[in-house]
């Protein structure tokens, strides 16, 4: 049996990830990296406090076999492009590295649907940059997830993002083909789909976007 890390539990999509990793016959430890306490106890949780500033000096005893990285915030939450950069690259970037150092054999991760290194769009030219630099790494197998609009329930009532939802929902049925990619989706799908990927031994590193998801 395996061991999973997972960074990002508490978020949207991690929230629906770890208690599949709980449960999973998979895994006989889960460890989760998170800035203070948030979890349920369970026996197969190992839950890890730390300071993603120093992800470098992180260890663990034994090693995580798959790595599952959901980390993520906005600008406005973030305070300035900045410290949104820190979080959706250095630390994703620094997640990756220590998986390649520990020789994990998996590395998971959400993006977003349009991430390009080559945009004018901070967002998704952030996104694409980090996604470039996980490429780089010889980790053995890779896989990123580029979701739309995410669907559930968050931990904070953002107006924005509850309009968009209920826009999105609607346009749904009409966006087909190569525009399907940007239809809206449920978070507890991205990270059922994260989950079963991981369990099917692929080598190197595959990207999926829109239905591949589901």
């Amino acid at each position: 049996m395996k061991t999973a890390l997972i960074a990002g539990a508490t978020g949207l999509i991690g929230r629906s990830l770890i208690q599949l990793l709980l449960e999973s016959n998979e895994y006989q430890n889960v460890i989760a990296l998170v800035r203070k306490p948030s979890l349920a106890p369970h026996p197969k949780l190992d839950e890890q406090i730390i300071d993603f500033n120093q992800l470098k000096e992180f260890s663990v005893e034994g090693n995580a076999d798959d790595v599952y990285c959901c980390l993520g915030t906005t600008i406005k939450t973030a305070g300035s492009q900045e410290a949104f950069s820190k979080v959706d690259y250095s630390y994703v970037l620094e997640l990756a590295k220590w998986a390649h150092k520990n020789m994990c054999r998996h590395f998971s991760v959400v993006s977003s649907v349009g991430a390009k290194v080559n945009t004018s769009n901070f967002y998704l030219r952030t996104k694409g940059q980090m996604e470039q630099a996980i490429s780089g790494l010889t980790i053995p197998s890779v896989q990123i997830f580029r979701p739309s609009l995410l669907l559930g329930q968050r931990n904070e009532f953002r107006l924005a993002e509850k309009v968009s939802e209920k826009v999105m929902l609607l346009f749904n049925p009409l966006l087909k083909g190569r525009l399907r990619k940007y239809r809206a989706i449920q978070a507890s799908d991205v990270a059922k789909a994260m989950y079963n990927q991981a369990q099917n031994n692929r080598i190197g590193i595959k990207v999926f976007e829109g239905a591949e998801i589901r």
